[in-house]
């Protein structure tokens, strides 16, 4: 099974968020956009920055991206 990593993404800084090894793209998907709705929960100003999550595959390519406010 692959390991994902990740990132909140604030402007061009990358900040680990940690990693999991998960059957697929699709479930790595769905936990970042989990960890997304966390984070604009905790942390409420990074949703006005622009702020997103991002997942990094085994081969530390970006494979997903969600912001933290998504557009409606």
């Amino acid at each position: 099974m692959p390991y994902y990593s990740f990132d909140l993404v604030i402007g061009e800084e990358y900040k680990d968020q940690g990693g999991l090894i998960l059957e697929n793209l699709e479930l790595a998907a769905g936990r970042a956009d989990q960890l997304a709705i966390e984070l604009s929960i905790v942390r409420p100003e990074l949703k006005s920055k622009g702020c997103a999550v991002r997942v990094v595959g085994a081969d530390s390519t970006e494979v997903y991206r969600t912001p933290l406010d998504p557009i409606p």
